[in-house]
């Protein structure tokens, strides 16, 4: 059975492969081989403008040529890459070879064996997935979110004057706005988001157990933790950690992972938020031509790109608790455990992003409906009972808790009419009982 989205194990390739597609140059199999080309580009450019003798002849206007083969780099250069592993049996290994015999196609040769100088396979894969993470966020995920942040802000905007019915604890409680509830996940996704921009992608790079032994014993006069630093600060644009064990040690990585959860948490209680406003009526759903909502129930409009988002959201926290928890942990000066599990990386974001586009897709179909809104405040006067034992207070009348807490839970109905005949029957002047009788559900909905 050949691989098609159709046969792919995981929606991810499959089902749902056009929604991240985007995402599989940063986190294919492909994508990881050709940022460990560039890296391993770039470090050797950074040995030529070091005072190597080895070094000084390499013409410098060949760097832009050494530099194609990551910019053009290929699916036929990927297989090639996959071919010389089979023989390997060490990945990274791979690129080294296969840098070599590009080296050879340019007249280089003679250099080729300060490709991958010095290194370990971690200083590669330790700064070619940070990279990649890096330029994913930057380019895919964040724009997807803030994207996210900004529709639901627009809403929130839209009606911020439509005043609702608040419920606590699942029961009626005192008035707010649509707007203003909205607002309320507008503003944490902000925040979450402001926090993420500030989080490094931090890298290692330091030869086999991070303390540049190989370097230094062969070129002791060179600085090479300032070179280091330069190459992954400055070359790369990441952050170098120093001092490590032979891995990275990941900790902002796991930053990273547990700020996007929280950011999903975020989502899926805005997800079930509005799929309970949609439960009540409160919104209804723009419908598409064609599209059914139930195989056996005609009449349905089901709210399935919140429910979708809430699936997806959940599978990307469990990977993302999961990379938290285990990345960070390595035995002595490193285990293997990580490089598998660092495979995994694109899996949570291309569940996010699915579920980016699905909430994005769930609120252009929301309409409000104003009249069922207006008709559930209508039919619950008893939530003014706070504001008007809050002015009775202030009027220093007593007791007026209790008095209003007696006529709220009486066995029947609540309406305008309780609330006036109970206002007609206080002592106290008429402009105080006129400034009562102005007090609505409608109107009683605070500072929004």
């Amino acid at each position: 059975m050949n691989l098609t989205t159709l046969t792919a194990i995981s929606p991810i390739d499959g089902r749902y492969r056009s929604k991240v597609e985007k995402l599989a140059p940063f986190f294919s199999e492909f994508g990881l081989i050709r940022y460990r080309v560039q890296v391993e580009v770039e470090y050797f450019i950074a040995l030529c403008e070091l005072p190597l003798p080895q070094l000084e002849k390499f013409p410098q206007d060949q760097f832009d040529n050494l530099r194609l083969i990551y910019r053009n780099f290929s699916d036929g250069d990927a297989n090639e890459i996959k071919e010389i592993e089979k023989t390997t049996n060490h990945d990274v290994k791979a690129v080294e070879y296969f840098l070599k015999s590009r080296f050879d196609n340019l007249g280089a040769g003679a250099h080729k064996e300060f490709i991958h100088f010095g290194l370990t396979s971690q200083d590669v894969n330790n700064t070619a997935i940070p990279l990649s993470m890096k330029e994913a966020m930057v380019e895919e995920i964040i724009p997807g979110l803030k994207k996210l942040q900004e529709q639901i802000d627009t809403l929130a905007s839209d009606w911020k004057e439509q005043p609702m019915l608040a419920r606590t604890h699942g029961q009626p409680a005192s008035p707010t706005t649509v707007g203003k509830e909205l607002k309320v996940f507008a503003c944490r996704l902000k925040e979450q988001m402001g926090m993420l921009r500030t989080l490094p992608y931090t890298a290692k790079f330091g030869g086999a157990t991070g303390n540049f032994n190989a370097h230094h014993v062969a070129y002791p006069d060179i600085d090479w933790v300032e070179f280091g630093n330069d190459f992954v600060n400055n070359t790369l644009g990441l952050k170098r950690s120093h001092p490590t064990t032979q891995i990275e040690h990941y900790d902002f990585m796991a930053a990273l992972f547990d700020n996007l959860k929280r950011i999903n948490t975020i989502l899926i209680d805005f997800c079930r938020d509005v799929w309970q406003y949609i439960s009540m009526n409160y919104f209804t759903q723009r419908i598409k031509e064609g599209e059914v909502g139930s195989s056996a129930m005609p009449h349905k409009v089901n709210p399935i790109d919140f429910e979708n988002a809430e699936g997806n959201l959940g599978i990307a926290n469990a990977l993302f608790e999961h990379l938290a928890a285990k990345l960070p942990v390595s035995r002595l000066q490193r285990d293997l455990t990580d490089s598998t599990v660092l495979r995994n990386i694109g899996v949570p974001l291309a569940h996010t992003q699915i579920s980016v586009l699905s909430v994005l897709k769930g609120i252009s179909k929301l309409q409000l409906n104003k009249a069922a809104i207006d008709a559930d405040l209508e039919d619950n006067w008893a939530v003014v009972a706070e504001a008007i034992q809050t002015v009775l207070r202030r009027e220093g009348i007593p007791n007026p808790y209790e008095q209003l807490k007696a006529l709220t839970r009486k066995n029947e109905k609540i309406t305008a009419a309780t609330f006036r005949q109970f206002i007609d029957s206080l002592d106290v002047s008429n402009n105080l009982k006129e400034e009562l009788k102005k007090i609505t559900p409608h109107t009683y909905t605070g500072i929004h």
